[in-house]
């Protein structure tokens, strides 16, 4: 029934528009206005496919073309046509052809981006609440692993001090074997304490507001080789810093970033006569600065290089070289936070090179 009271609205505006057009356009020839009826029987055809569609659009354009010879093509009140008149009668039926081809076929594009645009809204609330329910479940795990890893210190820090009273006090009465239980239970005590450590300041970068100033790599990077002296005394290192540039960051979070990438480029040369580690700025890319830290160290398959930035992940076994598996995850997560890149290259026992992105800024006061 609704079809039906549809399709007849639809074919009544196609009469309906055309008989107005007949008429303002005879009225107006009475009034001594000439050549009117041949725009408003288009206009009346236009009206009708846009609003009704290409069907009514053809119902529109054959009563017009009858309209047209009846009253305005000799001789007048027949469906005759004068010879002399047929190639005004024919040019008029193309024009309405052609109009109503046209408004057909813009009714179509436009009928066709607002379905899209109602699609892509749609898309955009679902993306939203998808994004929302992400967010809010990062938070939970962010608030989750930050709970437990602050209440796991505590019962770690009694394991480890008893254990070490114990090996105090009763190490003498242990054998080889007893004393060597306890030293693999602190060492596995210290381990879990750095992992940990490492898990608190992973969970605490999104936590911690941001304080973004002008930051000198340069002095940032002197002050953790500084720091890092201890972990490379006794080898042979051969430091190459290369003038580095100014920034735009957190600086705290920035100096955790160069700090867990060169200790690991410290860590993962350990088996090399001599380290080569470089420190540099790539050329600068379009809208971005480009930092590098390059090493000699055993490097990796560029098959696992996607593994690199996922938390507790590891290429190279605990027993060859220590770490909790969350470095490249907080320098990921801090530079993902200054809107900048992470990304690495390397070969097996052929070193690597892991590099940083941050977007070229203003300048602020320098920190």
């Amino acid at each position: 029934m609704h079809s039906v009271r549809s399709g007849v609205l639809r074919y009544g505006l196609a009469a309906v528009s055309v008989g107005v057009a007949l008429s303002v356009a005879i009225f107006a020839q009475s009034q001594g206005v000439q050549k009117v009826e041949f725009p408003l029987l288009l206009i009346a055809i236009a009206i009708t496919v846009w609003y009704a569609g290409s069907l009514p659009g053809v119902l529109a354009v054959v009563l017009s073309g009858l309209g047209f010879d009846f009253f305005f093509t000799e001789p007048l009140h027949t469906l005759y046509i004068e010879p002399v008149d047929r190639p005004v009668f024919v040019v008029f039926l193309l024009f309405a052809f052609v109009m109503a081809f046209f408004a057909a076929r813009r009714r179509r594009i436009e009928a066709e981006l607002l379905r899209a645009r109602d699609e892509l809204r749609a898309l955009n609330k679902n993306l939203e609440a998808r994004t929302a329910e992400l967010q809010a479940t990062n938070k939970e795990l962010e608030a989750f692993a930050y709970s437990i890893s602050h209440d796991l210190r505590a019962p770690l820090r009694h394991t480890a001090g008893y254990t070490e009273l114990l090996a105090k006090s009763a190490a003498s009465s242990l054998d080889a074997k007893g004393r060597r239980y306890l030293t693999l239970i602190l060492d596995a005590a210290k381990r879990m304490g750095n992992l940990i450590d490492d898990l608190l300041a992973f969970s605490r970068i999104s936590r911690v507001e941001a304080r973004m100033v002008s930051v000198s790599l340069d002095h940032l990077v002197k002050e953790v080789l500084g720091e890092m002296r201890t972990e490379s005394e006794g080898r042979a290192v051969a430091w190459s810093v290369r003038p580095l540039p100014e920034v735009r960051g957190d600086r705290s979070m920035l100096r955790l970033v160069m700090v867990n990438l060169l200790s690991n480029a410290v860590k993962f040369t350990r088996t090399r006569p001599q380290a080569e580690i470089e420190i540099g700025c790539a050329d600068d890319r379009a809208g971005e600065t480009v930092i590098f830290v390059k090493d000699n160290g055993v490097g990796f398959d560029m098959k696992y290089a996607d593994k690199l930035f996922g938390v507790f992940q590891r290429l190279h076994p605990t027993e060859a070289f220590e770490g909790t598996g969350i470095g490249l995850a907080t320098v990921q997560r801090v530079i993902h936070r200054h809107g900048g890149r992470v990304w690495a290259d390397g070969r097996e026992d052929g070193g690597a090179t892991f590099y940083f992105s941050l977007p070229h800024v203003a300048r602020e006061p320098r920190s």
